[in-house]
């Protein structure tokens, strides 16, 4: 499906919610909220214990993963779910792998998707995994183990690689996309490695590193890690279209920090909200998302500008934002759904 058709399907389904009145009758109980600065938003219900998505352009879904029960409670269930975009209806529910030796749940927190393979790639945190399953059956078709406190994953199509941080042992761990083969492991001691970036034209990736306020940069050709400081407590980062430039989500201090990677330099930091925790850019403004988990917001940052261009209110305790074709999704761990379920929220981020 191209690009034109699904931004023309997601704003019909916008302008049908606000012209009744404000609610998507297809999601049972979603509805459009107005945000501060008056963008529209659309939310509904999804399921308990959301975490984090990615959207397929292949199969124009998103992929999120839900995890109920926080240490040291036992996980009370855990699924990867696919969403319609449009309408944030699940469309099938997968429940995750069991470890063969443990029986336990191989519950999933992070989440990426590999279009050219047609797989979606998951972080099993309690287990020190991650795993591979079909986007067409949800289908598991492996569990790739030794990746030590998993957090995030990341895939780098043009070089069928899919990079995981081990929050664990400061490390990151990239394997095949089509075999599933361990490729590189690269450690940084002392390091906490969580969300993740590449660069598919130069083949970097980059880690948010929250133990030492600063960014690994994982490259091709270096024999070792560069390490390049940012903001204080970075959770999330994200890349410039041009990849020259790098931003990170800075729970501690609550801002988006604007990094030169090529001179190695944190150049500018705003404030986006208290207890910034996840970052994603919008490539067709430049504009930076900032989901602020102890505000309840999601702030949108001009790095040009260095200022907040808009703040729209979210559910309580949003988690994740995820961009895809000029839509902002974010996920937040409310439980304020009709049945306790987190919400998914989603709004054009210009209009």
């Amino acid at each position: 499906m191209s690009s034109t058709i699904r931004r023309a399907r997601r704003t019909t389904a916008i302008a049908v919610s606000l012209a009744a009145g404000s609610v998507l009758a297809s999601t049972g109980a979603a509805g459009a909220a107005t945000a501060g600065t008056g963008a529209p938003t659309v939310s509904a219900p999804v399921a308990p214990g959301l975490y984090q998505s990615a959207y397929s352009e292949r199969n124009d879904a998103l992929w999120v993963a839900s995890s109920v029960g926080q240490p040291p409670a036992p996980v009370t269930g855990s699924s990867l779910l696919r969403v319609d975009p449009d309408t944030l209806r699940v469309e099938k529910r997968y429940a995750p792998a069991t470890n063969a030796a443990t029986g336990a749940v191989q519950s999933v927190y992070g989440v990426a998707v590999d279009d050219e393979h047609n797989t979606v790639w998951t972080t099993n945190t309690r287990d020190n995994s991650v795993s591979v399953y079909s986007q067409r059956t949800g289908k598991h078709l492996a569990t790739l183990p030794g990746v030590n406190h998993a957090r995030e994953v990341v895939v780098d199509e043009r070089r069928d690689l899919v990079w995981a941080s081990a929050f664990g042992d400061g490390t990151l761990v990239a394997f095949d996309s089509g075999t599933f083969k361990e490729k590189r492991r690269v450690t940084v001691p002392g390091a906490g490695p969580t969300g993740l970036a590449v660069n598919e034209r130069t083949g970097s990736v980059y880690a948010a590193d929250h133990t030492g306020d600063r960014i690994i940069e994982v490259s091709p050709g270096a024999g070792s890690p560069r390490l390049v400081p940012t903001g204080d407590g970075p959770l999330s980062v994200a890349l410039s279209k041009n990849g020259r430039t790098a931003y990170t989500g800075d729970q501690t201090a609550g801002t988006v920090s604007v990094v030169d990677l090529r001179k190695g330099a944190d150049t500018r930091s705003v404030a986006s909200g208290a207890g910034t925790k996840s970052v994603a850019v919008d490539h067709r403004s430049g504009h930076i998302l900032a989901v602020n988990r102890l505000s309840a917001t999601v702030t949108v940052v001009d790095p040009r500008k260095g200022a907040v261009v808009k703040t729209v209110t979210t559910a309580a305790l949003p988690n994740h934002v995820h961009v895809a074709d000029g839509t902002a999704y974010v996920v937040d761990k409310s439980a304020s759904g009709p049945a306790g379920e987190d919400l998914m929220t989603r709004f054009r981020v210009r209009r």
